[in-house]
């Protein structure tokens, strides 16, 4: 059973949440901008994960040619396409939610951030879907 906080006195407003790492992807008592605070998390966290296994995969370069050549192999196998994929869409997601943030902080559209992040998440999915299908289609 979730506890709940009571601002005052005969007023009970949202679950209570953990404090922490933990509690950024605590669910419970969440609004629409709680879930693209989560999403964007995620998205930041996934690129920076990005970043390091690009540059160790980039340390392949000091080994030579052939082992190069064998890495190239494999990223053009589908799976490893498939994962051009997410990352393509993770940064769209994560570029577009932060255009929204930021556009919120400075006031700009605050009473229209749940139209705005709706209208990011489908120009992400229809430009994921795009990138996706040039990816796979081949086509240069």
């Amino acid at each position: 059973m979730a506890s709940t906080t009571v601002d005052r006195p005969g007023q009970v407003t949202s679950p209570a949440r953990r404090r922490g790492f933990v509690g950024w992807f605590d669910p419970r008592g969440r609004r629409l901008g709680g879930y693209a605070f989560i999403l964007n998390r995620l998205t930041g966290l996934g690129l920076v994960l990005y970043l390091y296994l690009h540059l160790g995969i980039l340390s392949l370069l000091v080994q030579g040619p052939n082992a190069w050549d064998t890495f190239v192999d494999i990223a053009l196998s589908p799976p490893f396409l498939l994962l051009d994929v997410v990352l393509l869409t993770g940064m769209l997601i994560h570029g577009l939610n932060g255009i929204r943030v930021g556009l919120v902080g400075l006031g700009l559209v605050a009473s229209r951030q749940k139209a705005l992040f709706i209208a990011a998440m489908v120009i992400a999915a229809l430009v994921a879907l795009a990138g996706a299908l040039r990816i796979f289609g081949g086509e240069g």
